[in-house]
């Protein structure tokens, strides 16, 4: 086969390899083109050398190009893969930086929450220039796969706005399924059935088969609370499973800032999180964990070069979703997965305007999703109140409105149980401001913003959060590298 495959955001060094790789077990697409694009040349060319590393040392005759030309890159492409993050890590560092201010303690700040929506905020005008581009110069009816995130606003966004043929791929619900199968003592993932569904970040596993047999609530509470790690890393996880009766596909830390119950006391915090890793709960784990990352490539890249050398293993291909895909509908060899898609009926008590994320199939015809289910009422709840957030996002993003941005935070939910509404006017003044190098919506708001924030009387606070940990050095996590190695 011979098509042309963009990736927008390929800086991101260690994803675009794994897609990659991932794409390349499928034996009928060794021939085919990757178009790597990026705001950063340093980056592009880092992660160019580790492809054609590759490519060469596999013998293949697949084609690699980098360019900052995103234009170029999409000309011609069939299918166009997003892992953007608009701003990099210095505007992420205000999203939970700035909250912390008021209050507002983040783990992840990346779906909803404070950091979430002014992520979108940043996002969504650059995925609609994304879309301008796909229709103008990529193939006809090329399909976008969104990976950035806050998933569920960007997707919505290039769907309802960019009118493109977009689906959102995520890979939660794979690793919460993994967990569930192991608790129960499975020998495999794959000896585990299952149905999630609900939006991104808020799926729910509603129905569990293990080898046939159903699980119900008490077993699934029972296996986890025996759980030797688990049991200790996953506490709010399972609070939530005991009182909704069903198990979410996000970890500790990421649902933690989903939920208007758990963070909203300092002094409650450490009660609900596990400090044994950043995805526990951790306050700003994942920007700690991102910075650590970036710079740990950044000294080690020859490292990552050298390992580039190795064969292609087709047996470590990973669950991530988007090999797959194209490979049912290249080949016509079904998948089944999860997606990110408009509702139009998926599933019957969310907002059929709202993006979900449930099961369907693919083949050569395209993602086919099963349609009918019905959430468990507590689940739906959840979801209609991260729903109806995402929407006034969505529409704030698209109109620059910046009243329409300060009341869809105002209505997020942990936001909401943590602030006033003029602590809240005065944060979404102070981020938009500090921002503003990514948010030209809002270019004509930030006069008015910085006026009245000269002029403001709501007092804030310097704090690090119920569970701050700085930044490691490269020698610090050597040392943890090599004594996790010794132990084992």
């Amino acid at each position: 086969m011979s098509f042309k495959i963009a990736i927008i955001g390929a800086g991101s060094v260690g994803f675009t390899k794994k897609l990659f790789t991932d794409i390349l077990c499928v034996p009928e697409f060794k021939g085919i083109e990757f178009a790597l694009t990026d705001v950063s040349e340093h980056n592009l060319q880092m992660i160019k050398a580790i492809l054609d590393r590759i490519v060469e040392a596999n013998k293949l005759p697949t084609k690699v190009t980098a360019t900052t030309d995103r234009r170029k890159a999409l000309e011609g492409a069939r299918y166009v893969i997003s892992c953007v993050r608009v701003g990099g890590l210095e505007a992420y560092a205000d999203d939970i930086r700035i909250p912390l201010k008021y209050g507002i303690d983040q783990c992840v700040g990346d779906t909803i929450c404070a950091g979430g929506i002014l992520y979108g905020q940043r996002n969504i005008p650059v995925i609609l220039d994304f879309c301008k581009d796909i229709r103008e110069v990529a193939e006809t009816d090329a399909k976008f796969l969104n990976y950035a995130n806050p998933m569920a606003m960007n997707t919505w966004a290039a769907i309802e706005y960019g009118k493109v043929d977009t689906v959102g791929l995520c890979h939660g619900v794979q690793h919460g399924a993994e967990q569930i199968a192991e608790v129960l003592g499975a020998k495999s993932p794959r000896e585990l059935d299952y149905v999630c569904s609900g939006i991104n970040h808020q799926t729910w596993f509603i129905e569990l088969r293990l080898n046939g047999r159903e699980i119900g609530k008490d077993e699934l509470v029972a296996a986890f609370e025996a759980h030797p790690v688990y049991s200790r890393q996953e506490k709010l996880r399972i609070d939530v499973l005991k009182r909704f009766g069903v198990y979410s596909t996000e970890s500790n830390g990421h649902l933690s800032e989903y939920l208007p119950w758990y963070r909203k006391r300092p002094d409650e915090i450490t009660r609900w999180i596990d400090m044994s890793d950043w995805i526990h709960g951790e306050t700003g784990g994942y920007l700690r964990y991102s910075t650590e990352t970036r710079n740990w490539f950044e000294t080690e890249y020859p490292q990552f070069l050298e390992a580039a050398s190795k064969p292609i293993d087709p047996s470590k291909r990973s669950n991530e979703h988007a090999s797959h895909i194209l490979e049912a509908l290249e080949t016509n060899r079904v998948y089944r997965g999860h997606f990110n898609v408009k509702n139009d009926g998926v599933i019957t008590n969310l907002p059929q305007d709202a993006i979900v994320e449930s099961p369907g199939f693919v083949d050569r015809f395209g993602i086919n999703m099963s349609a009918g289910i019905t959430l468990p009422e507590a689940c739906a709840a959840t979801c209609i109140s991260s729903i109806n957030v995402q929407r006034m996002s969505v529409h704030a993003a698209i109109s620059g409105d910046i009243d329409l941005l300060k009341l869809a935070v105002l209505h997020d939910p942990l936001v909401g149980a943590v602030s006033t509404p003029e602590e809240v006017w005065q944060m979404v003044d102070e981020m938009v401001v500090a921002q503003a190098a990514w948010l030209p919506q809002f270019a004509h708001a930030v006069p008015a913003a910085k006026e009245r924030l000269s002029k403001s009387r709501v007092k804030t606070r310097e704090w690090a959060g119920a569970a701050w940990r700085s930044v490691r050095s490269i020698e610090e996590l050597r040392a943890e590298k090599a004594a996790l190695k010794q132990a084992g």
